[in-house]
Parts: C-alpha cells; structure tokens; sequence
C-alpha cells in the first residue's frame, strides 16, 4: 500500500516544506561533515576533505575511545559531534552514543529501547545500520527494524516500530535521508517453517518505505515485486528537476518516485544476499554482490518505465567483484574491493578492466575516497591507500591490529575508524 502526500498544502506544510528544503539546500555548504553512511552524498565520497595519509595504533592518533558493546554501524559527524551506535546486554540494549569531536570524550549514552534479537549472521551484529543526521537530530535503526529520532542532547523525540525486521542474516542496511524523509529498503525473509523463502526462493514481501523525519510516522511503503535477500542501503538520482529512490535487492534495482513512492522501473540482476550499496553515476546505477554463481559487476542505463529485464544493461564485468564492500564511482573510473583483498580498476563508461591487484588480506568495510586517494580498510584493520587513478599506486599501508567491519568516515582533515571495540580519530580537525 502506497500513502500519497495530499494534493494540496495546508499552510504548516507548506512552512515545514521551505524549511526542509533551506536546510537540504544548506548541506553541500556545510564543509566536513558526514552525516550518513557513505558521507554526504551516500557514494563514500568527500569533496572538501583532506584525511591524512598515514597513521597506526600509536601513531597519528588524535584521540581514541572505548566503545561499549557490539555494532558494525559507521561512525556520522556533524559540526562538533560525532555519533554512533551499539547493542549491549547480547543484542537486547539499543544505544546512541555521542562523543566531543575534538577530544572523543563521552558526552552522553542513551539506551534507546530493547530489542528482541533474533537470528543473524555470525558477521552481522543487532546494530549494524549506519545512523544518519541532519544537523538537528539523530535518526537511528536496529537489527529488530525498529525507528528512532534523538535530538542533540539525547533526548528520544520520536519511534517507530511498526515495521518489524526478520531476516536469515540479520539486519544490514541502513536509512538515508532525503530533505524530510527518512528512508530505508527492507529486504529480508521469511520467518516461516521454510526459511529459504526470500531467502534463497524469491518473495513478494521485501519493500522500501519512507518515514516523515519530523514525526516518525510513515509516508509511504512500497513492495518490490519478487525479490531476495539484500542489505545495501538506497541512494538518490536527482534529475530533470525530480528525485528518485535508486535500490537494488537480491534479484533486482529499482527506481521509485521520492514523493509517493511509486515504483517506476525495476531492472534485473541475479543472486540474493546483495550487500554492497546501490552507486550512481554518469547517468549509470552500478550493481554488485550476492550469492549464486552468476553475479558480476553490471551497469544499467537508470531510468525507464515498468519492468524492463536487461533491457538497459550496459555492461556486465566478472572480475574482480565484491560480495560485501560497495564499489567507488570516481569519474572515469569505478574501483572497487573484492572480499579477499583483490582492488579493481574499471573504465565505468564500458566495464573495460584498466588494473587489477592483490592488496592482501579479507574487506568488509566499503572503501571511501578523498583528496585523490581511496581508502581500502580490511578486517583485520589495515587501512590501504591507493591512488585514485588509472595507474595503480599503493600510498601508505596504516596497519591497527585490530578487526575492523565498519566503513570509515573522513570531515575534514580527519579520519574516523570504528573497531571491533574502540573509535579513533586520525588526524586534526
């Protein structure tokens, strides 16, 4: 069921709206932040940053904080804070913590609610989301699929728990937001006697949905059609004066209408278990990912209408593709990491292989570039640089000694990196 916007404003919707729309108009403006997974834009890129080149556990390090509990969820920052989350109490205990930027001092810890924890992958935690904000407050999900908003001091505002999350490897992805939409896809499986339905036989039960930022409650959700497993979060396509929601599940990629949530196009891609993020580029939506024997790297043309099969496939590339950690879109090339340690160049008009290397040791974390350089973080907690270039070229090699899965976040000439137990900040600010 799709919940449409009205047809015509009341005068404190039409208030709400400019307001969102100056603050969403403020954000590119707003130099070193990183309020969502993936930064700013959702495609691990930062414009304005400058994160240092080197660092070890000894080295470099602005500060270091002890983090209580378990959670992959990637570190967010917004002007003089930075937030992240945790699951204590063996899953049961969600929390949003918010440490001072400068100093990584504790500032407040907020258990959010309980959760009811249920099966997951043994690589998978209950608070593995990203958070997002958007300059006032701090919007959060947990493995049960359960909402939360927190203003700055750590006050809950608002939950939403009407869209509770089961699936055969836990929850993975994370929410986006979109001016006054907090948005999520929910890819999961059946919790039935057969539990390979959505997981490994496709389903009619996966959906996005879109929940108004202010309040919570939901503006829209909308099926997918038949699909599987995925966890990667959506991104936007702003063109023509419009805004889609661009997410791939296990089986397809999809574009649906940002103001009611309609489903525009959907285009088909094999393997369920998808967990790298939907990347867009250059007119392109690039996939990746999944289980199945089938998959490759493939780029399809975005846009369209109704279900369109291959129709609008460009290219599809074997070599070199991950299984978890989403790829870079960094004009002309696409660079990504393959789950044992092999890094990929691409021509991303064609798919034509321009390097292919061995780095060594296994990825989780999605890369993230700055400044001409990309990022490559393993888990075992070694931080990779490469040039981002078509010449391949190792920069530093900034090993920590300790396991790492949760994407990186950089804001200005900082470097945030979320272990298995600690946050740490290379770098100045």
């Amino acid at each position: 069921m799709i919940s449409r916007f009205p047809t015509r404003q009341t005068p404190r919707r039409r208030t709400l709206s400019v307001r969102w729309v100056l603050c969403f108009l403020a954000l590119p403006l707003a130099a070193g932040q990183w309020p969502g997974f993936r930064g700013p834009g959702y495609q691990g890129l930062s414009e304005d940053a400058h994160p240092p080149l080197e660092w070890s556990a000894t080295n470099h390090v602005a500060w270091k904080a002890a983090l209580p509990g378990e959670a992959w969820s990637s570190p967010i920052v917004w002007g003089d804070r930075v937030f992240v989350t945790t699951a204590t109490d063996n899953g049961a205990g969600c929390h949003i913590l918010s440490l001072d930027r400068r100093s990584g001092r504790l500032l407040w810890d907020r258990e959010v609610f309980q959760q009811l924890t249920r099966r997951k992958e043994a690589r998978n935690t209950y608070a593995t989301p990203t958070p997002a904000t958007d300059g006032e407050r701090v919007y959060a999900c947990f493995g049960d699929g359960s909402f939360v908003a927190v203003d700055f001091s750590g006050a809950t505002l608002w939950t939403n728990r009407a869209h509770p999350f089961y699936g055969q490897h836990g929850l993975g992805t994370s929410p986006i937001l979109y001016r006054d939409l907090l948005i999520m896809a929910r890819d999961g499986s059946s919790d039935g006697e057969d539990k390979k339905v959505g997981w490994q036989t496709p389903w009619d039960r996966s959906y996005v949905v879109a929940l108004d930022a202010r309040t919570g409650q939901d503006r829209w959700r909308t099926g997918r059609g038949r699909s599987r497993i995925s966890h990667g979060a959506p991104t936007i396509w702003e063109h023509d004066g419009m805004a889609e929601v661009v997410s791939e599940a296990g089986d397809v990629v999809q574009g649906f209408d940002i103001r009611t949530g309609a489903r525009l196009w959907s285009d088909e891609v094999a393997g369920e278990g998808k967990v790298p993020s939907t990347v867009i580029g250059d007119g392109l939506v690039f996939t990746s990912g999944g289980w199945g024997g089938r998959e490759t790297i493939k780029a399809f043309r975005l846009g369209g209408t109704g279900d369109q099969g291959e129709s609008r496939l460009v290219w599809q590339q074997k070599k070199g593709m991950p299984k978890v950690p989403s790829v870079l879109h960094l004009r002309p090339h696409l660079f990504s990491i393959a789950d044992g340690g092999v890094a990929s160049c691409l021509k991303a008009d064609t798919g034509e292989l321009v390097w292919q290397e061995r780095v060594g040791g296994n990825f989780s974390a999605s890369p993230v570039s700055a400044d001409g350089r990309i990022y490559f973080v393993s888990d075992e907690g070694e931080t990779v640089v490469v040039a981002a270039g078509p010449e391949f070229k190792v920069l530093a090699r900034n090993p920590l000694g300790e396991r790492v899965q949760a994407s990186p976040a950089l804001a200005d000439t900082q470097f945030f990196l979320r272990t298995e137990r600690n946050l740490y900040c290379f770098g100045g600010h």
